[in-house]
């Protein structure tokens, strides 16, 4: 009897045309890490009296479909993810190509993804997958990886695949050692770590329905938040928390001039943190910052892959 293995497992997706309905063909196979995608129905206890003391059996409860998938920050396959996020890019071809992503959109596309484990065989399709949230960290070492936080209408389990020919994409990935941050244009000295995370905040409309599952997501309000860990070496970051003006954060990967991702959040506040001294090594100091729209570009962030890509 075979058992299934990460190591032989894979992931497709492809964008929805009809939201909750997975297309026939388009579906690419896509790099990950690791994955918690999966459909949860409970059991709800049966309160019901007077048949003794053992308990009439439970009742189903409704289905949520949601999780996360652990994903490279790469040249290419990262701008499935990053259209899951923000939309539709912009896109000047090249080569070569420039795909740029923009916050505020108000329609997000929604993916099929099928998860594949051949050993057993078992072939699940989420359909009305869409991005929850998206975030990564900056560090001096390290894989480089992005974890991408979905909510999706439901899964249909299959035995044999329902993906059809699936396109192959090269792996060229980002590292942490190809990265650095910009603050107003000129490189953040003395940078620990880097948390950076954008969220849609999305609604789920639980409606009434037969197959108890959701009938859709709404984006509500954006978020992008993260934090700096930084050496305390001067009172650049601390003087603009305690004047309470924003700032561009640039946040750069670049492994050549047609292989670059540039993440920059246009009005960045930082808010006054505490400096303590927490034994004979090296000042630390956090900031927790909030990101906001600015009035000029008149968004929150902006998201630039440049790759050879002809579109997502």
């Amino acid at each position: 009897m075979a058992r299934a293995q990460g190591a032989r497992s894979q992931l497709a997706a492809a964008f929805e045309t009809t939201y909750g309905t997975a297309p026939a063909t388009g579906f690419s196979r896509l790099p990950f890490a690791s994955e918690t995608l999966g459909s949860e129905q409970p059991l709800l206890e049966n309160e019901l009296l007077g048949y003794g003391r053992d308990p009439l059996a439970p009742i189903k409860d409704v289905v949520t479909t949601s999780g996360s998938i652990v994903v490279p920050i790469d040249v290419a396959a990262f701008g499935f993810w990053l259209k899951g996020a923000f939309g539709d890019p912009v896109t000047v071809d090249g080569p070569p190509a420039v795909h740029t992503f923009q916050s505020g959109a108000w329609d997000l596309p929604s993916l099929s993804i099928e998860k594949a484990m051949p050993e057993v065989p078992y072939f699940p399709m989420f359909t009305g997958a869409v991005v929850d949230k998206l975030s990564w960290t900056m560090a001096r070492g390290g894989q480089l990886t992005a974890t991408v936080d979905l909510i999706a209408q439901g899964e249909t389990p299959a035995t044999v695949s329902n993906a059809g020919s699936v396109a192959d994409i090269p792996v060229q990935r980002f590292g942490n050692f190809n990265g650095q941050i910009k603050r107003g244009g000129t490189v953040l000295a003395n940078l620990i770590t880097a948390d950076i995370a954008y969220g849609n905040n999305l609604d789920p409309v639980e409606v009434i329905r037969a197959d108890g599952k959701i009938d859709g997501v709404d984006p509500s309000m954006a978020m992008l938040s993260g934090r700096l860990t930084s050496r305390f070496a001067d009172t650049v970051l601390i003087d603009q928390a305690t004047a309470g003006d924003p700032c561009e954060l640039v946040f750069a990967y670049s492994l050549s001039a047609s292989a670059k991702f540039t993440f920059t959040a246009h009005a960045v506040y930082l808010p006054k943190p505490k400096v303590t001294i927490d034994g004979p090594k090296g000042v630390q100091v956090t900031f927790d910052w909030q990101a906001a729209m600015a009035d000029v570009p008149g968004r929150m962030c902006t998201a630039v892959l440049t790759n050879t890509v002809e579109g997502y």
